[in-house]
């Protein structure tokens, strides 16, 4: 190490160095330009009006806490925010991805740091003029190692590499959360739908075991033949059948419910279990059996404005993380053109030496300084560079199509969830207006058979088609339910105004989205 009486010298160089820092800081980062939306400017199904939804609103500001107005599906849905084990995978991947760009964020600025060293040796050349044999050397200083000069962008365009990855990790994360949002619900409709099967068929068998008792009755009376009675134990089994079929179901969807929540659901938020209905005594000849209960309703959910295919590319968080994977491909094209050019650092230390501990600090030190820059140009690699960059350009390719895919995706499951709209709700109402005339059906049926104006062939048919309807019924009120679900998700609703306050990146305010013309 050098001792100098003066700091003029390294304090030029590190005046060159700054100007040249601040003339050479140039990008080749391609102009980022976002992709053409390749999608129709309208849905195929025009949206049917959303009744109490604000005009101009958009389904992202429907939190949901309004879309859910259940306040046993609010708690649910609260209990799996807080517990689903995959939601803490995606939180911890945004945190990791932050880390990964604050890192590569550093690489822009120096590491400075302080070192401390003491040499000794022997013997020492200075042992003639009176010194010891033994010759010490004490040095203290600060450093910067190995900084390198982003003359041609390629760190700065790494960080943004980072960036983009961090912010698409961060929307996977929004995704994550919009998606177990609903699962949840739709799980539980699905839960819900099938206690209520449940307990139609058990209400069902409690009804054919009636007719089966009657018709017992009028056998041994002779007023039925052996036929009818084996017909009715038949319905009696298919019945049971149905039973342990939605039995089967139900315990499949509450392990299912569980998984999704993250911990053992709370008994009040499962849908209880139907209750056995008592035993009805055998009616008399000519009076009809009891009626059979209708298919109650599924909770019902906010309306959700629809808006534009436009709005999908600012709500739907897959479309703008596959935007945030296609500006870190453009800018990873940067970083491989930059590899063609020189890299330049710097390496340099200021401190003091002294041939004692003590010097150090006093007046027996010297002062001491060290600069070294460094240049690295690359004469031949064999391709390597050349391969890089190609390999970053078809990188890019391949996140165009994926964000046009994305986009695509996202236009055919909210065109898919207005289809049903549209028709849901007539094929509901026309169910509705079906099992009504079922159930007159039947009772009529029953009524005829009981009179002996009918045969028992008629009154089978009555029963089967009122369980199949009332089945169907519940099934289409189910998909009613679960296609509002489906359209709330499909239009980028479950993250709130808080979330996004939460989670906001660390240098872009909350809800940001880049604009096509905003650098990567």
């Amino acid at each position: 190490m050098t001792t100098r009486s003066t700091f003029g010298p390294p304090m030029r160089l590190a005046l060159i160095a700054n100007a040249l820092l601040a003339l050479g800081g140039c990008s080749l980062v391609p102009t980022y330009e976002r992709p053409a939306v390749p999608v129709a400017a309208a849905y195929p199904v025009p949206p049917v009006a959303a009744t109490g939804a604000a005009a101009g609103a958009a389904a992202a500001d429907l939190s949901w806490q309004q879309f859910v107005p259940d306040d046993t599906l609010r708690t649910l849905v609260q209990t799996a925010l807080d517990h689903n084990r995959d939601l803490r995978v995606a939180i911890a991947n945004v945190e990791q991805a932050r880390a990964q760009f604050q890192i590569r964020r550093a690489d822009q600025f120096p590491t400075v740091g302080v070192s401390a060293s003491e040499a000794r040796s022997a013997p020492n050349p200075y042992a003639a003029l009176g010194a010891g044999n033994v010759s010490s050397t004490y040095t203290v200083g600060l450093g910067v190692s190995a900084w390198e000069l982003d003359f041609f962008g390629r760190v700065a365009a790494l960080k943004d590499v980072a960036l983009s990855s961090y912010l698409a990790t961060a929307e996977a994360r929004r995704a994550a959360q919009i998606s177990l949002i609903a699962s949840v619900l739709t799980t539980w409709l699905q839960t819900q739908t099938d206690t209520e099967l449940l307990a139609l068929a058990e209400r069902t068998l409690a009804s054919r075991q009636q007719s089966l008792d009657l018709i017992r009755l009028r056998v041994d009376h002779g007023a039925s033949s052996a036929l009818d009675l084996k017909q009715a134990e038949g319905l009696v089994e298919s019945t049971k059948a149905a039973r342990a079929q939605q039995q089967r179901l139900r315990a499949q969807d509450l392990n299912l419910l569980t998984l999704l929540v993250g911990t053992t659901v709370p008994e009040a938020l499962v849908p209880p279990l139907p209750q056995a209905p008592a035993a009805a005594p055998v009616p008399l000849l000519g009076q009809p059996a009891a009626a059979i209960a209708p298919v109650p309703d599924l909770p019902q959910f906010a309306p959700v404005p629809v808006g534009a295919p436009s709005d999908l590319l600012l709500h739907r968080p897959d479309i703008r993380a596959a935007e945030e994977q296609l500006i870190g491909a453009n800018a990873n094209i940067g970083a491989a053109r930059a590899n063609f050019f020189p890299r330049i650092t710097l390496t340099g230390n200021l401190g003091r030496v002294s041939s004692d501990l003590d010097g150090l600090v006093g007046s027996g030190g010297s002062k001491a300084w060290s600069f070294g820059p460094s240049v690295s140009l690359p004469v031949f690699d064999a391709g390597r560079n050349q391969a890089n960059l190609e390999a970053a350009e078809a990188s890019r390719t391949i996140a165009i199509a994926q964000y046009e895919r994305a986009i695509q995706t996202a236009f055919r499951e909210v065109a898919d969830a207005l289809a049903g709209r549209a028709t849901l709700i007539d094929q509901l109402s026309a169910l509705r207006a079906q099992t009504a005339a079922a159930q007159d059906s039947l009772r009529l049926a029953d009524l005829r058979y009981r009179n002996g104006i009918a045969s028992y062939l008629d009154l089978l048919d009555a029963e089967r088609s009122l369980f199949a309807v009332e089945q169907q019924l519940a099934q289409v009120q189910l998909a009613q339910r679960a296609n509002e679900v489906r359209l709330y998700k499909a239009l980028g609703g479950g993250w709130s105004a808080a979330d996004e306050r939460a989670a906001a990146s660390p240098e872009r305010p909350p809800g940001h989205v880049r604009s096509s013309a905003e650098p990567a």
